[in-house]
Formats: C-alpha cells, sequence, structure tokens
C-alpha cells in the first residue's frame, strides 16, 4: 500500500447510468479520511483497471445497479490481476442479489455491499480491511 491516506477508485461500469449511491459512499469515504477518486459513469472494465493502476490505489469500489455485475466485476479482478496489480482489493455494492454474492466473492471480490448498508459500515471494512494494513 501506498504510504499516506489509502486511495479508493469508485466506479460505475458499464451501463448503469444511476449514480446517486456510489456518490453518497465516495463522500462518506472522502469524509473519514481515504483519498477517493470517482471516474464517472459508463466506465468499460478496461478504464477502471487501467485508471487503479495508474492512480497506483488501494482499492476499487465498484456499483451496479443494472444486473450486469457478474460480468463486470469479475472482469474488473481479471485485469488487475493480469496487469500484476494484485494488491488492489476490490469491493462492490448495488442491486445484487445475494445468490450471487459467492460468486462474486469466489471471483475475487473482497465484499459485497447490497442496499441498504449503512455508509458507516462500509466506511468500518475499509479501514479494516485497506487502512488496517498500512498502520502496522
Amino acid at each position: 500500500m501506498a504510504p499516506g491516506r489509502p486511495r479508493i477508485l469508485v466506479a460505475k461500469p458499464g451501463l448503469d447510468g444511476h449514480d446517486r449511491g456510489i456518490k453518497i459512499v465516495a463522500r462518506a469515504l472522502r469524509d473519514a479520511g481515504f483519498e477517493v477518486i470517482y471516474t464517472g459513469l459508463h466506465q468499460t472494465p478496461e478504464q477502471i483497471a487501467a485508471a487503479a493502476v495508474q492512480e497506483d490505489v488501494d482499492a476499487v469500489g465498484l456499483s451496479c445497479l443494472s444486473g450486469a455485475h457478474m460480468t463486470l466485476f469479475p472482469r474488473v479482478v481479471q485485469l488487475l490481476r493480469e496487469q500484476g496489480a494484485n494488491d488492489i482489493a476490490v469491493f462492490g455494492g448495488g442491486i445484487i442479489p445475494e445468490s450471487d454474492i459467492p460468486k462474486l466473492k469466489e471471483a475475487g471480490l473482497a465484499e459485497i455491499f447490497t442496499p441498504g448498508t449503512p455508509t458507516g459500515r462500509i466506511v468500518d471494512w475499509v479501514n479494516r480491511h485497506i487502512a488496517a494494513p498500512a498502520k502496522g
């Protein structure tokens, strides 16, 4: 992990145009002291992985409400691995059925947050799993 504040890239992969949730999460992470980079709407997995590597982030947070999470989320993980960025944790959220969560974790997602998750829980998870290693 890079020294200083942990850097988190948040992104909206695919054609999903609903970004209120990701903006709320980005704000909560910023307010908690993280450096947050939001890539905007309609990003391809290739754009997200490239930005994550270029920005030297510690984690990538993905949001999907369109139902394409089973394709888009694992593709981002795969592209990061192909670029040697195995140390970048990827977490996601959105409209994701409970039955898909184990499959996403098998595909390399570190955590999945479903609708209604309090932002404090997301911040706590990031603090424990992303920020904590830098403190040790």
